[in-house]
């Protein structure tokens, strides 16, 4: 009885022995995993991150373009009668929404918002700034 209970003893310490060696290792695993799923992700999105900041700066450098056109033929509406003021002042509104849309991108990027998120703001600033540029033909 005493030689079954030693043995007893030996095999139950070997399996605890054996299920905490897996057990490290698994936890090994696990927080190895969850650690480079962290770094790949913070690359990502500074990957992503450069880009989007890219598009703003070509938004902003559009919108410069935009303005400096509007500005030159701001004195030439101004002259003319009240109707030239509103059409003008109109088209002028236009240019203003498109730069509110580039202000939300730039807050969105510094507030460091997702990535879609980001893409969709940029998407909506070039729209607004399209639709500044056909006011700006169209006078």
């Amino acid at each position: 009885m005493r030689k079954s209970r030693l043995s007893l003893f030996k095999s139950t310490s070997m399996l605890i022995s054996v299920v905490g060696i897996i057990m490290i290792i698994s936890t090994i695993l696990v927080v190895a995993y969850v650690g480079y799923s962290v770094v790949s992700s913070g690359i990502t999105n500074e990957i992503s991150s450069g880009t989007q900041y890219d598009e703003l700066a070509e938004l902003q450098a559009s919108y410069d373009n935009l303005s400096v056109k509007f500005d030159s033929v701001k004195a030439t509406y101004y002259a003319g009668d009240t109707n030239d003021v509103q059409y003008y002042n109109d088209a002028k509104l236009e240019l203003t929404r498109a730069n509110s849309a580039i202000e939300n991108v730039k807050s969105a990027l510094d507030a460091g918002k997702p990535s879609n998120e980001v893409d969709s703001r940029i998407e909506f600033a070039k729209e607004k700034l399209k639709a500044a540029g056909e006011a700006y033909n169209t006078l």
